[in-house]
């Protein structure tokens, strides 16, 4: 799975051409989560607490990004990596 950032510890990658609806994937410290772009909620997983959140204001603030990646993937193209949280 390429991935399109990382801060803090917090790895996030996008599947090439993966199922709808529009997510991204999120690793921490042996956590994972799938995360829904458009409405910023875990789909499935959990994150610790203070990571969630920093994940879901990412996601966010780089939305327009994130769902532009989702379309550059769906069409086997390479996804632009995303500036991380500083």
């Amino acid at each position: 799975m390429p991935e399109i950032s990382l801060f803090f510890g917090i790895r996030i990658t996008m599947n090439w051409n993966d199922h709808n609806p529009p997510h991204f994937h999120v690793e921490y410290a042996g956590n994972r989560a799938i995360v829904l772009i458009q409405d910023a909620i875990v789909n499935k997983g959990a994150l610790p607490n203070r990571q969630l959140k920093l994940v879901l204001a990412w996601c966010e603030i780089h939305r327009d990004e994130l769902m532009q990646n989702w379309e550059l993937s769906r069409q086997g193209k390479e996804m632009n990596e995303i500036p991380p949280l500083v």
